[in-house]
């Protein structure tokens, strides 16, 4: 297994008492029992097609090709879509070198550009850069009917036109949808149809946020060159316990599940935590908080995820986190950083008056950081949990994934709500596009 779990500071022996009880701990642990017997329910009945990716391959040549399609004499490829329809692809795509300072705007291929947030500004000033006679669009939305997905697709498919493309979209922009279903719209799908615009289907029973191991995340993926069926098979690690019938304490999504819902509960924790540790790991931090916050904040329910990547977060939220309100459950993500990177000189370090970086490595340095801020953590009475990996690599990224989606959704059943629907935001949509047609 790819990550291994540390939880022994989230307990009031380590951490006072603001610290679960292991009485609690294990109450709500049992109480998993409900939700493992429900996920190898939907298993086994194919009724949670999630659970039934990590063992595909027969979609992975069609992903490959569409990759593929999209790079063929490309500079740039563009994926148009919000939310989960970007943030997996993203997370993943930044684990083989997308979006890294300075060495992910060199990589080799074409250049990747997730235009997920609806800005005016930095939307007109991406088609006015972007030479369009040599860029690729993937448009993605699994209803097909999201609004700032399908105002940035007409922004794009003007933009070609201008530029004297109208003739040849279908050679340049490829869709992902829901299958076409006779006597429902489709508003993607009639926006590009007539462009003769090739589309992919997006499997209808995966929701978007928990899309990131279907083509929805892995054609990104594939283009920036990860191996995907690595991460696939990460997945798959993660679940085989539930699978096998393994004890709740021996499976990590239930352990992380019935610390976080016990801590709301027992203690009145509301905001849960993430310190990640690594530039590949920003965007996995991203996608957590809206799969946490969109599954599970209902019925009054929920706790605030908050992302943050070690060590450069150490010195805007440490403070706070260490110093402020005791209203936080912590998760630090470690990496076996030590060795790593540039080996500091003994004369620098003498010369800026720091002896003990002589000889040690910039990993050397973030390793100690890493266990500097768990301890402090626990020291000041702040409950923390370890997720350790080895490598960032393909596997690790898709085993990371797999156990935050299901850690939420047997969380979400101990909390006795569905991690699946969104009714709340419903309502926004509804009265913004009213606003628009006041306009």
């Amino acid at each position: 297994m790819p990550i291994k779990q540390v939880i022994d500071t989230c307990f009031d022996v380590e951490v006072g008492e603001a610290g679960l009880t292991r009485q609690a701990f294990d109450a709500m642990l049992a109480a998993c029992e409900t939700g493992l017997d429900w996920v190898r329910q939907a298993r086994l009945s194919g009724d949670l097609p999630l659970l039934s990716l990590p063992e595909r391959t027969d979609d992975l040549p069609e992903i490959a090709e569409a990759a593929a399609w999209l790079a063929d004499g490309t500079s740039d490829v563009l994926v148009l879509g919000t939310g989960g329809s970007s943030l997996g692809g993203q997370a993943l795509t930044q684990v083989a070198g997308w979006h890294l300072p300075v060495t992910g705007d060199h990589r080799p291929g074409p250049r990747l550009h997730f235009l997920d947030n609806l800005d005016p500004i930095s939307l007109a000033a991406a088609l006015e850069t972007l030479p369009l006679a040599t860029t690729r669009t993937i448009v993605i939305s699994k209803s097909g009917g999201t609004g700032e997905t399908l105002i940035q697709a007409m922004s794009v498919l003007s933009a070609y036109e201008d530029q004297g493309l109208g003739d040849r979209i279908g050679a340049h922009v490829m869709g992902l949808s829901e299958p076409a279903i006779s006597g429902k719209l489709n508003k993607l799908r009639k926006l590009l149809d007539p462009f003769a615009v090739r589309f992919l289907e997006h499997d209808p029973g995966v929701g978007g946020r928990f899309s990131a191991l279907t083509n929805v995340g892995l054609i990104p993926a594939a283009l920036a060159g990860l191996d995907v069926g690595a991460a696939r098979a990460g997945a798959a690690k993660a679940l085989q316990p539930i699978l096998e019938g393994a004890a709740p304490d021996k499976i990590a999504p239930a352990v992380g599940a019935a610390l976080a819902v016990a801590y709301a509960r027992e203690r009145g924790i509301a905001q849960n935590v993430m310190l990640a540790y690594g530039d590949r790991l920003e965007r996995l931090s991203r996608w957590w908080v809206q799969l946490w916050a969109e599954s599970l904040g209902k019925d009054g329910q929920g706790m605030t995820p908050v992302a943050a990547i070690g060590p450069v977060d150490q010195h805007s939220q440490l403070q706070l986190y260490l110093g402020g309100p005791a209203d936080k459950f912590y998760t630090v993500i470690t990496t076996h950083a030590a060795d790593k990177g540039p080996r500091i000189d003994p004369a620098l370090a003498r010369e800026a008056d720091q002896p003990d970086f002589a000889g040690h490595t910039v990993g050397d340095f973030v390793a100690s950081q890493q266990r500097a801020t768990i301890d402090t953590l626990a020291r000041n009475g702040r409950p923390v949990r370890q997720l350790d990996v080895a490598r960032i690599d393909a596997e690790t990224i898709g085993a990371l994934m797999m156990h935050f989606m299901l850690e939420t959704i047997l969380a979400a059943q101990l909390m006795g709500v569905d991690a699946f629907d969104q009714p709340a935001v419903e309502e926004g949509k509804v009265l913004a596009r009213q606003y628009l047609e006041a306009m």
